[in-house]
């Protein structure tokens, strides 16, 4: 859908950028674009831990602080515009940035989880890199890409992407329980404005 275009800065948008957000939103862009371009030879598996420690460096901010809201989705162009954001915007322009890799969308899942030491909800990015196998998780409180069975704090709940809403069952098979997220929609809708 987006796997070689979104998220693109035209010359014009980056040279507004940097008048109106400074010259340091103008560089974290242009290092983004040549941090993920430097990525497009490597394997999968590289650019899954490439990709989660380089992302995992832009700064966390509550969304009240940055957008004046609770929950409010991030588009991959506003964070790195911001250079700040929160669990569910670090997930979204990683799902964004692996589909520009060509990653297949739907292997991809933004994901509500329970983080059950802090015993708050959490949002994360997984890859079901196999059908009916445990995904793989990239998370922004964690450098490491590890399987969703070896983490024991976290408990799945929801899962999105463009082909609906998903629980998980003890298999690792993913139902269907809604054929779409409306915040998932939302978000889609402001990434078709931007692109």
């Amino acid at each position: 859908m987006y796997a070689s275009s979104y998220p693109h800065f035209t010359e014009g948008e980056i040279d507004k950028i940097s008048l109106h957000s400074g010259k340091i939103a103008k560089n974290r862009i242009v290092d983004y674009f040549d941090t993920i371009n430097s990525y497009k030879n490597d394997t999968k598996d590289k650019q899954l831990l490439k990709v989660n420690f380089y992302l995992n460096q832009l700064l966390p901010q509550v969304d009240k602080l940055n957008q004046n809201q609770e929950d409010y989705w991030e588009t991959p162009k506003e964070f790195l515009t911001l250079g700040y954001g929160d669990c569910e915007d670090y997930a979204i322009i990683k799902y964004f940035t692996l589909l520009k890799l060509g990653f297949e969308q739907e292997k991809l899942f933004i994901t509500t989880v329970y983080e059950k030491f802090s015993g708050r909800y959490h949002m994360v990015l997984s890859y079901f890199e196999n059908q009916d196998e445990s995904p793989l998780i990239l998370d922004n409180l964690s450098f490491r890409v590890l399987n969703l069975r070896t983490r024991e704090d976290l408990k799945p709940q929801i899962f999105v992407n463009s082909t609906g809403t998903y629980k998980i069952d003890e298999n690792n098979k993913l139902i269907k329980i809604a054929y779409t997220s409306k915040k998932f929609q939302e978000l889609i809708k402001r990434v078709e404005k931007e692109s």
